[in-house]
């Protein structure tokens, strides 16, 4: 009996002690109708004889870019356990800092929030949709204390909460970290629900929740949730398991409506969806996208980490090596599984591989940079904003598309030369990085790689080429073993490489150029005002897609142009037409073959048994 008093004892101080450390916030909405939000934080033993430093994040779970967050946050006060008032400094814009803090200090602030995606804040009268790192003020070196916040709307009596946060009653919920409560979106408001049970291999069931801030009656919110369900399963059949979430539970927070801004953001337990369409019903499909790759992250970047975001930097961005496979094979898959969920037909899964394909065979950013290399441009790339112009068409291939081609071909060799899949691989790797939360650099899924096929050489060979280097696998003969042929989409076309000409009061003006391409070499740039081609008056963009047609590769013609109001001429030599078209084979008049049959059926069909 003394053993078991002393334990509890034990057990007893140590959830004591864990109180007194609790970081605790009040959210209040007084003033929703003009967006704004009241926050209170209350920091208890604070260190002695240092300065408090408290600061806004500049970064967020999920997107790779900086943003600066305390721009939207004023009033911004500190007291000490009496209330009184202390002195702050604000050594840097989202910094603030108390000199001689006292042992339990209270830190209060508003914040403006009107943007409604998966990065910022928005509150109105319909809802409160908060990203915490958009929201929240942390002290600095305090990353392992437990973090409370506590909601207050009594004037929205129909609202509810529903985050990944640990509900804790009396409207309180709890974070056991400062990371986790960062990673932790909530949404507040009148929602609709539709939630299942989901019984894992290891016999313990889970909750899948989807809640739906939108305009929608409960029955299609119902119906449209037995669609994500299909995704769900099938995702689940590719590393054999659901990971296991904290608390038993994952939310998809989805948020409908034209004036949003729309976005998709993952995060460990649960992911922000925000869509702009008037309603889901009757848009089912079309919104069906960003469910699949946004819960294919709950494997693929949220515990199948790279160590490059181990831990997350909220005062910078983390710059990244691996985002083609974190991003990319989650690009790759999001699209497969709706396919093999049923979702997509084989004519929308030819398509989305076309456009991989051009993506990293016809862009510069994919013929002069790697993979690795695109990732790293993420921090620029990943919804920043810059107000000057940039030469990213030149120099940058998204790493969502980039990686989603690897993925592509990974697959497509693995089952032609293996008799293995891409799925085998993301388990492997699932088993050795995922489910054991071990974060990965990229020799390790290298290593992963060459103990799957049991060849060292081969997975040398393709992370040398086509990961750390920029050479493309032979996608021609790779998809023709499951009956889809690649070819010229426009054969003996003439092509000027100008890409889609802007008509702005009855001017012309071209477009950033493409390295290599005939408009570049011809010295035509951004903004020239394009006046005559081969001697006819430009006025439209038809009036040069006319001229275009009328020549042939090799051909030359003479081009009358405008820069910064001097009138200008140069010779522009037209090339056949490098955009691929990729197409089932049989719908050229081949034959699909019972072999290219099965291949295809193995690869896009239903992975469930």
């Amino acid at each position: 009996m003394k053993n078991y008093i002393i334990a509890a004892l034990l057990i007893g101080t140590s959830v004591s002690l864990k109180a007194q450390q609790e970081i605790s916030y009040e959210v209040s909405f007084p003033n929703v109708v003009h967006h704004e939000a009241e926050i209170s934080m209350t920091i208890p033993n604070v260190p002695a004889n240092v300065p408090l430093k408290v600061r806004f994040a500049r970064s967020s779970p999920g997107r790779y870019a900086t943003h600066e967050f305390g721009k939207n946050v004023y009033h911004l006060k500190a007291f000490d356990a009496n209330g009184k008032a202390l002195t702050l400094k604000q050594p840097a814009g989202d910094v603030y800092e108390i000199e001689k803090p006292t042992s339990k200090i209270k830190i209060t602030y508003t914040i403006f929030g009107n943007w409604i995606d998966g990065t910022y804040s928005g509150f109105d009268e319909q809802h409160a949709h908060m990203n915490i790192p958009a929201v929240f003020a942390f002290p600095i070196g305090m990353d392992k204390r437990p973090r409370t916040v506590k909601f207050s709307y009594p004037k929205q009596a129909d609202w509810k909460v529903a985050t990944q946060l640990k509900p804790m009653g009396n409207g309180v919920y709890y974070a056991k970290d400062f990371q986790y409560f960062m990673d932790s979106p909530i949404e507040i408001s009148a929602f609709k629900e539709a939630s299942w049970e989901v019984k894992n291999v290891d016999g313990k069931t889970q909750k899948i929740h989807l809640i739906a801030h939108a305009d929608d009656d409960e029955m299609t919110v119902f119906n449209y949730a037995n669609m994500i369900k299909k995704v769900v399963d099938e995702q689940k059949a590719i590393f054999g398991e659901l990971p296991t979430f904290d608390h038993g539970n994952y939310y998809f927070l989805h948020c409908v409506h034209p004036s949003y801004a729309g976005d998709g953001m993952e995060h460990r337990n649960s992911t922000v969806i925000v869509q702009r369409t008037p309603k889901i019903g009757g848009n089912e499909s079309n919104l069906l996208g960003t469910f699949s790759h946004e819960f294919f992250h709950a494997w693929n970047v949220e515990r199948l980490r790279p160590k490059t975001l181990e831990p997350f930097n909220f005062s910078q961005s983390n710059i990244s090596d691996e985002l083609w496979i974190a991003e990319g094979f989650t690009q790759y898959y999001g699209n497969l599984t709706l396919k093999r969920a049923g979702f997509r037909t084989l004519e929308n899964i030819t398509r989305n591989f076309n456009g991989l394909v051009n993506s990293v065979v016809n862009s510069p950013g994919a013929k002069n940079f790697s993979p690795v290399q695109a990732s790293r441009y993420a921090v620029f790339a990943d919804a920043g904003v810059a107000v000057d112009q940039t030469n990213q068409r030149n120099i940058f291939t998204s790493y969502y598309t980039y990686g989603a081609a690897v993925a592509l071909a990974l697959d497509l060799r693995l089952r032609s030369d293996f008799n293995l899949t891409l799925d085998d691989y993301m388990k492997a790797l699932w088993k050795a990085y995922g489910k054991t939360e071990i974060a990965y650099t990229i020799p390790d899924l290298e290593k992963t790689l060459a103990t799957l096929t049991q060849n060292p050489a081969f997975a040398g060979q393709f992370f040398k080429n086509f990961v750390y280097a920029t050479k493309k696998e032979d996608y021609t003969s790779l998809l023709l073993k499951a009956g889809l042929v690649l070819k010229k989409e426009s054969a003996g076309k003439a092509y000027s490489g100008i890409g889609r000409l802007e008509v702005n009061e009855g001017k012309v003006y071209v477009p950033a150029t493409l390295v290599g391409s005939p408009a570049y070499v011809a010295g035509l740039d951004i903004n020239d005002v394009i006046l005559k081609a081969d001697g006819t008056e430009i006025k439209t963009a038809k009036d040069f897609d006319s001229v275009t047609e009328k020549h042939q590769p090799g051909e030359t013609i003479e081009i009358v142009y405008s820069r910064k109001g001097v009138e200008r001429t140069t010779k522009l030599t037209f090339i056949e037409n490098p955009m691929l078209e990729l197409v089932p084979i049989e719908s050229t008049g081949a034959t699909l073959t019972a072999e290219m049959k099965a291949f295809r059926e193995k690869w896009l069909e239903s992975a469930l048994k």
